[in-house]
């Protein structure tokens, strides 16, 4: 028997969503399948947000920005958004038995300096952090 599925879904799938699919997966184990998609694919993940994420011992550095139609026909268990964007124009998934709507600001719009960029992109994965491990231990209860 396959995995469910949970896919997060952000409108650029360029930080957010890969923030909380790697935190999840290191959270999650082998419990459930993770992925991230977007509405409107960057076509890139932010290297601040691969950097910040190595600060915690997680690489995402091989992730890719995926177009939400590639799991139009996929077991979708459950779709997470993290963007008010992404909740808009997200579609029902075949099999889909849980949404969430769990919005974050989006550190690739800030303006400074590199490392006033950084500290804002540490602060949104934190605070994935913080909401993404909650929803782990929720799993596994």
């Amino acid at each position: 028997m396959s995995k469910p599925l949970l896919l997060i879904l952000c409108t650029g799938n360029s930080c957010r969503s890969h923030l909380a699919e790697g935190i999840l997966r290191v959270a999650v184990k082998d419990a459930v399948e993770v992925a991230s998609a977007g509405s409107v694919p960057a076509g890139f993940v932010h290297p601040v947000a691969v950097e910040v994420m190595a600060e915690i011992g997680i690489d995402i550095s091989g992730h890719t920005s995926k177009h939400l139609n590639e799991f139009l026909e996929r077991d979708v268990h459950t779709v997470i958004t993290v963007c008010g964007n992404a909740d808009q124009a997200c579609p029902v998934f075949p099999a889909q038995s849980e949404k969430h709507h769990w919005p974050f600001e989006d550190p690739a719009r800030t303006e400074g300096s590199e490392e006033e960029i950084r500290m804002v992109f540490r602060r949104v994965r934190d605070e994935i952090r913080e909401k993404f491990e909650a929803y782990a231990r929720e799993l596994k209860s």
